[in-house]
Formats: C-alpha cells, structure tokens, sequence
C-alpha cells in the first residue's frame, strides 16, 4: 500500500455524496467495491458497513484487527459559492503540497480514513484477518457507533483513522452531548418611519469545535448578538431574522441580522465602530474578519419585542468556549460548549444549536444543565440528545506499544502520545465491546469542518507506511 494509492481511492470518495444524513451514496459504494474485490461484508440496518478479509496462509493464528472510520462528512461552504453536497463532486486543488477544497469542506475528514481502509483491504501484501468497519452519522451524533450491535465485528484490536496530526497517537477523548434550544415567536408590527437594514460578519475562521475551541477564534453568532441586544437597549430595533453558523461541531464563521431601526446611518456608524474593536481584538488569529452593512428591502413583519429581546439576551449569556483546561495534560482542553448555530428557516420559530464536551462526566453534566438554563430562563424549550462518553486512556496497551516502536523503528524519532478534546466513537465502541484495545491517528489536516479544509501530502506518505507497518507485522 503506497500513499499514492490511498490519494486516488480518496479521490473518487470525493465524487460520492456522503453528508451526515446523506450517506446512501457512501454505504452502496462501499457494498458495491467489496463485491468487486469478492471480499465478505455485512451492512446492518442502520447502514453500518465491515469489509472482512481473511488471513493470508501462514498469517491464521495472527489476532484480527478492525480498521475504522466514518462514511460521513461535513457539509460546509462559503455562502456565495454555488454548490450542492447532495450532488456535486467536491472541487479540491493540489496547492503548495497540500491538497485543499478552497470553497467547501473537503471530507478528507473521514475520507482519508476510508481510502486507507480500502487500500490495505486490496493490498496483495500478507496479514492476519482484517475487519474494516465504515460507520455512519459520527459528525451528528456518532449514531452508527450507537446503533451497533455486538458482534458486527470480532477483533480486539482497533484502529481508528480520524486524527488529524501526523505523528500524534491518541489514546483518550471527550464525551460530549448536543442541547438545542427553540424559541416561539410571534410577529408585531413596523415602527412608522423606521428603515430597514442588513447586518453581516463574514470572513471567520471557524473551525473544529473541539480541536480548535481554545484557538482564541471568534463566534460570529455570540458576536452579532452582542451587538443587537446593545443597540436594543441603546437606540431600539426590531429584529426581523437572525442567523448565523452551521453545524453543531464547528464554530460559526458568519452570521447576518436583517433589522428595522429608526436611523440606518447611525446603526451603521456604531456597527462598523463594533466591527473595529472586535477586529483589533481577534487581530491575531482572525485576519479576514468582515463587518458590512446596507440598507434593505425585505417585508417581513419583526418579532415582537420582547420575544426579540429574551432571544438576544438568551445568545449573549449562553457560555461559549473554554471551561477548563486539565489540570494533568498541559494543554489540552478539559471542559468546552459552542454556541454553534441560529436559524429560523420554520416559521415562528428560532432554533439554536449548541453542543458540550469533556471528558469528566459531572462536568459535562453540569455544563449541559447550564446552557440549557440559559435558554430556559428566557422561556426557550430545550432538548439535549447524542450524548456518547469519553475514552480514558490506558498507557498499558499493546497496540500503543506496537505503534510506538513501529514510529520509532519506520522514522528514527518518537510519536506524541495525547488525549484529544474532540469525540472520537472509540468511547462507544468500548462500552459494546469491552475489553477493546484501541488508538487513533492519521494525516495532518487543518481546517476541518471549514471551508478551505485541506490535507498535507507529506504526511500521507508517513500516515501510510505506519498503518501498513503495523497491519503487516502485528502479532
């Protein structure tokens, strides 16, 4: 298996609808391929997918080892770039060694995971058995994980392919749980002789809500809501739609206000004096950040005020960020929410999106209970779903020790062993199938979950030879 062979797997993954919800496409794809290489799978009914190939001769006695990644990916991209993830290829460029989707999400996030799946299944090199397990829904919810059933796969050995920095071997993540919100409105009616106007952020970074949340980024969701609940109390509006970010697991990048005012040029003045100041305080880490304003047209009726304000008010306490960091592991995140997304496409109704990481149980615990408080106390209905526990760490493994000194021996240095904050469906598959044996890792990406999403072609070649080294010499 070469890392060339990988890349072209990946990129006819590319090609195939795959988002979370969406993953159809993905899971006949992978049914159909292994028909064509007369390789065993099963498909449960959830959609689910194991590709088994069996021992080589000579290789009976060598324990099973389950390969796993996610079918499905982020839909992401920018606003104005016409796309549709239900149909469209994803438009990738190779640029300055990295392979990058500029406008949209690039799903190497799993893909890469799924390609070198595929790659070691047709490989003519000789192993023990192999069991290459495709979940589904791990962005939304990891609901494949959850929905499995004992015995899909047997072996007591797994690898995950969803880590993101070469030459980094996770042993430990966050659990996690989504609370969404939903605010029932009613409408009221124009202020005579106030005007219409459209408030936008653009240019945000965004990002990986657990791998990028203590990365000093901003939520342009938090930040419009700020501003309006000033304004309201300042000079009065109405709020007619707010809007902003995407998925629970990525950080918001935009977020846009269409509003009615009794001054466009003064709302403007101070929106674009906000805009200044929070530019200067994000000057390190977001440097495309864009504050525009016009005057507008729309007919919608607003909300009634005081729907308008428990909303503004509910988005400006609801926390976002970091909680706690660990007080074991320098640096790494212990404690987390991101206040992901707003959206009011059902009528009379806004929805917001957010989601909680940790990997301390009572911490998570307390954490979800205060963000739904949060919106509770301005009259919110909420619901919290898709909780999956964290993976401890066990420094005892043997896959660990296999993998270390397979790096030590392939590249003549020594791998980082970490915990990550992201959720990794390694914490489920514990619980169905005690007793796992597991580790992450994989190619370096950056930008996941974003648009620009983009993986580095040198660490493919590494990410390679170790998952091939390991699989072939196990024992």
């Amino acid at each position: 298996m070469t890392a060339e062979q990988v890349l072209e797997i990946f990129k006819k993954i590319t090609t195939i609808p795959r988002g979370s919800g969406n993953e159809g496409p993905m899971t006949d794809y992978l049914c159909s391929w292994a028909d064509e290489h007369g390789l065993e799978y099963r498909r449960d009914a959830t959609g689910n997918v194991c590709i088994i190939r069996e021992a080589a001769p000579g290789k009976e006695k060598v324990p099973a080892i389950v390969l796993q990644a996610h079918q499905d990916m982020v839909c992401e991209k920018l606003a104005a770039f016409p796309f549709n993830f239900e149909k469209d290829p994803i438009p990738y460029v190779i640029k300055d060694g990295w392979m990058v989707a500029e406008n949209t999400t690039l799903g190497a996030d799993d893909g890469i995971g799924i390609a070198a799946c595929l790659a070691l299944l047709e490989s003519k090199d000789p192993t023990g058995r192999i069991e290459a397990v495709f979940t589904i829904s791990e962005e939304t919810g990891m609901d494949g994980a959850n929905a499995m059933e004992a015995g899909f796969f047997t072996g007591k050995t797994l690898i995950n392919l969803d880590s993101e920095d070469e030459g980094q071997l996770f042993i430990g993540c966050a659990g996690g749980e989504n609370t969404d919100a939903f605010f029932r409105y009613e409408t009221g009616e124009f202020q005579p002789g106030w005007e219409r106007l459209d408030l936008r952020i653009s240019g945000g970074v965004g990002g990986h809500s657990g791998d990028d949340i203590n990365k000093g980024r901003l939520n342009t969701v938090r930040a419009l809501a700020q501003f309006l609940l000033g304004e309201l109390g300042q000079s009065g509006l109405q709020l007619v739609i707010l809007a902003g970010g995407g998925k629970h697991n990525a950080i918001a990048r935009e977020a846009r206000a269409s509003i009615i005012v009794p001054d466009t040029a003064a709302t403007k003045k101070r929106f674009a004096e906000f805009g200044e100041k929070v530019k200067a305080e994000y000057a390190a880490t977001e440097p495309a950040l864009c504050f525009t304003s016009r005057r507008s047209g729309f007919n919608e009726k607003p909300l009634r005020d005081e729907d308008a304000a428990a909303l503004l008010r509910a988005l400006t306490n609801c926390p976002h960020g970091v909680i706690k960091m660990s007080p074991d592991i320098e640096g790494l995140v212990q404690t987390s929410t991101n206040l992901a997304a707003v959206d009011m496409s059902c009528r009379h109704t806004v929805k917001v999106v957010t989601s909680q990481r940790s990997s301390v149980v009572a911490e998570l615990d307390d954490l979800v209970a205060e963000v739904a408080d949060a919106f509770h106390r301005e009259g919110a209905e909420v619901v919290s779903y898709s909780k999956y526990p964290g993976w401890n760490p066990n420094l005892d493994s043997h896959i660990l020790e296999v993998t270390r000194n397979s790096y030590r021996r392939l590249f003549g240095q020594e791998s980082l062993v970490l915990a990550i904050h992201a959720g990794l469906e390694c914490g489920l598959f514990l619980e169905k199938f005690p007793g796992l044996d597991m580790i992450s890792f994989g190619p370096t990406l950056r930008g996941v979950h974003t648009p620009g999403e983009k993986l580095e072609l040198a660490s493919m070649d590494k990410f390679v030879k170790l998952l091939d080294d390991i699989v072939i010499n196990f024992s």
